[in-house]
């Protein structure tokens, strides 16, 4: 399940960012452009997409108007993401009009759904690539140079782009993140991406290891390793002797946090049926894998949960959370919650409240129901609980969690933690800003420190936001 798709719309977040070489795009015969819309996965696929056209010749540009090539790498999770997409094609095609030469292409997970529909229907874009497809781009810009419209959209049981280097986009120089695997394999009644990602594959671990040391060779500090389920990460690997290894995403974590201890180590998503003790003791072992996990609850009902086919139940998630709390006590959680699933009573929406009440998470992305065409719910079940009744349930989960992560930042005043410096408060140039092993964002002023963006600090929390810590550097 891709849980990680279902941060996708909150765009005050994270929404759609044009994502620039840090090569000089002058260099280039040719200029591309990129949006990319969605959840952390469609971020790092633009950055294999970006690597793709540099060997082509294409650099980037921050000015659409003047690119031969127009990306939007999409999202399909929710109809509000999709008819973003739409309105910004619009857009494109305005100027494409004034530049017969400009090519345009829809990528990712909106690409792969709607496939051909695009070129015959809509007639918005002349170049269609699915997520498994991206190594073929520039033969489709070629075909589509030549007035042909071109589609790629096949799904691929072994591709993980492993090989290739992604061009860090849109980077603070500090975070970055590696994808470890691809696709998914649990069948989420509720999502698209099993369908528009295909099958769940896992990236061999050396390439995974090696992505990570060159990332800190050139300066950065922590790297997030991506998957929609990276616990069920799994893949063998021979030794010099040729005897097979299993490599768990257990020890996978460990390898990575080996490369350094200067370097973080994160992880996104945690599916609740499959993180396992082993990955909890790997976590408190080392200082540099951060003590903060991602873990989807979608309902605090089990009749709901097994509608959803979330394959647990209330008290199995329950027991997972008190688990977690019990090998790491300071360990952050944050969780995704739908308000409306089908048939959802009014007394199972009570239920979810009662457990975010239980489990008092940091922070969730909550979001009402929206079916999806060509997910099992939509072939299986009604959309029987109305808008106005999803709202306000919705509205209450808000509500709820508003004073949940108020109360747990709030908690944090007069503690210190060591906080990786990402770089300027997005307020003044006069603080810094970065976050704590637990994922919470930390302002403080410079000072007279002799600090610098990538550095670590010790920082005494003072006072605090629902969403942001404000503190003095210690140490």
């Amino acid at each position: 399940m891709a849980d990680i798709i279902e941060k996708v719309i909150d765009e005050t977040q994270q929404g759609a960012a044009y994502q620039p070489f840090a090569n000089d795009p002058n260099s280039y015969k040719k200029k591309f452009y990129i949006e990319s819309y969605g959840c952390q996965m469609n971020f790092s696929d633009s950055e294999i997409v970006a690597s793709i056209l540099n060997e082509e010749g294409f650099g980037a540009t921050g000015n659409y108007t003047e690119a031969d090539l127009v990306l939007i790498n999409t999202c399909s999770i929710r109809e509000k993401a999709e008819q973003t997409v739409r309105n910004r094609l619009k857009a494109f095609r305005q100027v494409k009009e004034e530049k017969p030469g400009m090519l345009i292409g829809v990528l990712g997970c909106m690409a792969e759904r709607l496939k051909a529909k695009f070129l015959e229907e809509e007639k918005l874009v002349d170049i269609v690539v699915g997520p498994d497809a991206y190594r073929s781009l520039p033969g489709l810009v070629q075909e589509a140079d030549t007035g042909q419209k071109s589609v790629n959209v096949l799904l691929s049981r072994e591709e993980t782009y492993a090989d290739i280097s992604p061009v860090r986009l849109d980077s603070n120089g500090v975070t970055a993140f590696v994808s470890i695997m691809r696709g998914c394999n649990n069948m989420c009644t509720f999502c698209v991406v099993p369908f528009t990602r295909g099958r769940e594959r896992s990236r061999d671990a050396q390439s995974i290891v090696n992505e990570c040391q060159q990332l800190f060779d050139n300066g950065y500090r922590e790297v997030t390793l991506l998957g929609q389920n990276v616990d069920s990460y799994y893949h063998t690997e021979a030794d010099a002797d040729g005897n097979l290894n299993e490599v768990t995403f257990a020890k996978l974590l460990e390898m990575c946090a080996q490369v350094s201890p200067l370097l973080r180590v994160r992880f996104s998503t945690s599916h609740p049926k499959d993180i396992t003790d082993d990955v909890l003791h790997t976590m408190a072992k080392y200082n540099n894998i951060c003590e903060y996990i991602h873990l989807p609850v979608q309902s605090g009902n089990t009749r709901v949960l097994q509608l959803m086919n979330r394959t647990y139940t209330r008290e199995w998630y329950l027991s997972k959370v008190k688990r977690i709390r019990e090998i790491m006590p300071d360990c952050g959680l944050s969780t995704d919650v739908i308000s409306g699933f089908c048939t959802e009573t009014e007394e199972e929406h009570q239920e979810t409240l009662d457990l975010m009440e239980q489990c008092r998470f940091d922070m969730a992305y909550m979001f009402s129901y929206s079916e999806r065409p060509g997910t099992l719910a939509a072939r299986r079940y009604e959309d029987d609980v109305p808008e106005d009744v999803k709202k306000r349930r919705l509205t209450e989960i808000i509500k709820l969690q508003n004073g949940h992560s108020a109360e747990s930042y709030k908690n944090d005043i007069g503690k210190t933690f060591e906080v990786l410096i990402e770089g300027n408060s997005k307020k003044s140039d006069d603080d810094w800003c970065g976050r704590n092993s637990q994922n919470k964002m930390v302002v403080f002023p410079k000072g007279t420190h002799d600090l610098h963006k990538g550095d670590y600090c010790t920082v005494k929390v003072n006072d605090a936001t629902s969403a942001t810590l404000i503190g003095e550097i210690v140490a």
